[in-house]
């Protein structure tokens, strides 16, 4: 198989490169593909390990690259990992977190340039994960691996399995969210029938966006405690039980962002970047986090326990009189490198991030980066205002330094590379494959069932959702979460209050003080039908290509 690129005929090895959707250059004799990975630091300083009942952050939200380069593509947005706090040292060997966030992931089947939000929920070292409503570690649901493991709570919010939607054309709002607690069910002594307990952490995730407000989904206790089962050596250590540790660490995970690098006839290194950009503000800079808050348990969980015990309702406004907010420094790192995958002798060479762009607290509280207009661009894209990073580097191996990549202009870059010639162009790949939920009339999506559907939303991403309406005791993540009729039916009443008095449009996590808030797909903001408004929850049952595209 031969394809032309530029002019040239391509054997088969680099033409399949290319409708895998490699860049394509004219140079190809040269052409060495690579990809820029590491991590963006966000220091900040500490608060009192007593505010360890949950946290919340407002993440800006934009299109990280200019086109989406194919499903090798996997970076986050800045985010943290949350993991229980422990009262000495934490065990060996032993991880477990809520982790998730902005971004893209490989598994991503419906993905544009705006990102995705995921919960990425982590059980007992990668055993499974969850990371929405119906969604986890793979789509094999003879093997569920922790996609029972969140129960949909909101019946204002759609949530597909392939991530929740952030509207299209958003750049550089915010998405304000975070966990908190919910005392939803009992600590029980008992967990699928072994005498190992379960605690009563229903961990929530609240959102403030633009269009929407309050707790949408939560991780059942049992999706942490299931794994003592097998070993209950390690009962009482997970987030079920735990509280959580306040002084988390704030980054970027960047896993692949594509590259091309060509040596030249004098033995010089050059390599472009895929267009890579941060939101740009009005005096040219990048505001990227806001208000890093940890929580006592106070904050919420003791007006609503008494509340769904039998006392006064509670509005479900977190007290910020019981919250920390943690200072950004207006320190931070890089530690962006440029590299061949495939060369596992290579050095993975940093490249001079410090030479464009500088850490700082544009506020005590909010964290960007401030950038060196020489060396970026501004642009205006079809979502808004962005800085465009260097798209061209230089390796230098200078005798008494490190090697680096450092920023040159494309006019400084031998024509003999090819390089300006390089389109980093969304690849043609294969339709994606449907999510769909097990259909056996037996099931838990079929047994109770649902009570009203199918009806059907279309996001923003190009695909077709299949939802139904579900009894919220009813919906198969709350009946494979080890409780009795009976306590799913305590938990159902504790709902229908929660329904009943927390609309999605009041406040419920502090509001942010600068910026403007995201919004989720309007596509996924949903109004329950008449006789549905407490107690109730739309769940995906499907989500594939929508007819037409």
């Amino acid at each position: 198989m031969k394809v032309q690129a530029n002019g040239l005929t391509l054997p088969w090895f680099l033409a399949a490169l290319l409708l895998a959707g490699w860049p394509t250059l004219g140079n190809c004799q040269k052409l060495v593909q690579g990809e820029m990975a590491g991590y963006l630091l966000v220091p900040h300083e500490k608060v009192a390990d007593t505010f360890n009942g949950g946290f919340s952050l407002y993440a800006a939200a934009w299109p990280l690259l200019k086109e989406y380069p194919g499903q090798r593509f996997q970076t986050g947005l800045f985010g943290t990992w949350m993991f229980p706090q422990f009262d000495g040292k934490d065990p060996a060997n032993f991880y477990t977190d809520i982790e998730g966030g902005l971004g893209w992931w490989r598994d991503t089947r419906f993905a544009t340039e705006t990102p995705k939000f995921i919960m990425g929920g982590v059980a007992l070292n990668f055993s499974e994960w969850a990371n929405g409503p119906g969604a986890g570690q793979g789509r094999n649901w003879n093997q569920p691996k922790g996609k029972y493991g969140v129960a949909q709570l909101s019946p204002w919010v759609l949530w597909p399995p392939d991530g929740l939607n952030i509207k299209q054309g958003t750049c550089g709002e915010l998405v304000g969210y975070g966990y908190l607690p919910l005392p939803l069910t009992p600590a029980k002594k008992t967990t699928a029938g072994k005498n190992v307990p379960t605690g009563e952490h229903s961990w929530t995730l609240f959102m403030n966006t633009g269009n929407f407000k309050g707790p949408v989904a939560f991780f059942t206790p049992y999706f942490w405690s299931r794994a003592t089962v097998d070993k209950p050596e390690l009962a009482g250590m997970f987030l079920d039980s735990r509280p959580a540790k306040p002084n988390k660490a704030v980054q970027m995970e960047t896993q692949y962002v594509p590259s091309v690098q060509v040596t030249d006839s004098k033995g010089e290194t050059w390599a472009r970047v895929a267009p890579t950009s941060f939101p740009r503000n009005a005096n040219g800079d990048s505001a990227v986090l806001h208000r890093i808050t940890a929580y006592n348990k106070k904050a919420l969980w003791d007006g609503v326990k008494q509340w769904l015990e039998g006392g006064e309702a509670v509005s479900g406004k977190i007290d910020p009189a019981q919250s920390s907010v943690h200072p950004f420094t207006g320190k931070g790192g890089a530690t962006w490198k440029i590299y061949k995958p495939d060369d596992k002798k290579e050095q993975k060479t940093p490249l001079a991030w410090a030479s464009f762009a500088k850490p700082v607290a544009l506020e005590d509280n909010t964290f960007g980066y401030r950038w060196n207009k020489e060396m970026v661009s501004q642009t205006d894209s079809k979502d808004g205002p962005l800085v465009t990073l260097p798209e061209y580097f230089h390796l230098v191996k200078a005798k008494d330094k490190k090697p680096e990549w450092v920023v040159v202009q494309a006019k400084d870059v031998p024509a003999e590379t090819g390089l300006t010639e390089v389109k980093f162009s969304r690849p043609q790949e294969a339709k994606p494959e449907a999510y769909v939920t097990p259909t056996e009339a037996e099931s838990s999506w079929k047994k109770p069932g649902p009570v009203a559907g199918p009806f059907k939303a279309y996001p923003g991403d190009g695909s077709e959702l299949t939802y139904y309406w579900y009894r919220f005791a009813d919906q198969p993540a709350i009946l494979n979460a080890d409780l009795t009729d009976q306590e799913r039916e305590a938990l159902q009443a504790r709902v229908e209050k929660l329904h009943r008095t927390w609309k999605k449009d009041r406040e419920y996590l502090p509001p942010p003080t600068i910026g403007k808030l995201a919004d989720i797909d309007p596509a996924l903001i949903l109004t329950p039908p008449q006789g549905f408004e407490a107690g109730y929850v739309p769940i995906v049952t499907r989500q594939g290509v929508k007819i037409g595209t």
